[in-house]
């Protein structure tokens, strides 16, 4: 039988890969950060969302790595050097990897150590929402950055 983890790291592994991809198929670094009326939120920032998101929840919380979350940086830097941001995408790469394969059944089946939500939940739950969260994010990297050809 599969475990949660042994289906769950693959899918984040593919998610951040494409992520990557994405960033780098943006035509310049400047359009990473273009905003419009409708569209406040560029690729660039989303992608440091995700990264402070995945390194934070997962990381620093399940894996006691030192890491410092700024989740306002997340949205208010801009012009971040693509090469940097590829960077951080590597290392939450390398936390998830290096922290999910180490977490327990009982730690799956145990409440989150953080409340998020206002609520308990266990952290395989929060772990499948990680993953969706991850997922609708990078469509909307994808979506910008094709936005931005037309």
């Amino acid at each position: 039988m599969t475990t949660l983890i042994e289906s769950l790291l693959p899918i984040f592994q593919r998610d951040l890969d494409k992520l990557a991809e994405e960033i780098k198929l943006y035509p310049t670094e400047n359009a990473l950060w273009v905003i419009s009326d409708a569209i406040k939120n560029p690729g660039g920032n989303l992608c440091l969302h995700l990264c402070g998101n995945l390194q934070h929840y997962i990381g620093a919380v399940l894996g006691q790595m030192d890491y410092q979350r700024n989740r306002d940086a997340e949205f208010a830097d801009k012009k971040v050097p693509r090469e940097k941001l590829i960077a951080e995408i590597s290392k939450t790469k390398a936390a998830l990897t290096n922290v999910l394969p180490g977490l327990t059944e009982a730690q799956l089946a145990a409440v989150y150590p953080q409340d998020v939500f206002g609520k308990p939940m266990t952290t395989q739950f929060f772990l499948l929402h990680l993953s969706a969260h991850l997922s609708y994010h990078l469509g909307q990297v994808n979506y910008h950055r094709r936005l931005l050809k037309s």
